[in-house]
């Protein structure tokens, strides 16, 4: 992926990417102005997204704040 779909068509910048584990919908971390995954998250109804960072393997649920065993 090549960067969060909503922040590329807006002309936004973005950080990290996190995928939703429901949906696979794919949205910018917390940590990036516009958080469309966690905005997805509470929108949506689907809490728990993982990392899409090389490198990395974790996840999060957006309700509770706190880890999730991959």
């Amino acid at each position: 992926m090549q960067g969060c779909p909503e922040c590329i068509a807006a002309g936004e910048i973005w950080l990290e990417l996190r995928m939703c584990m429901h949906c696979g919908h794919v949205g910018c971390c917390d940590s990036s102005e516009n958080k469309h995954a966690s905005k997805h998250a509470h929108a949506a109804g689907h809490p728990v997204m993982r990392t899409l960072q090389a490198g990395e393997d974790w996840m999060w649920c957006v309700i509770d704040e706190r880890n999730v065993d991959v």
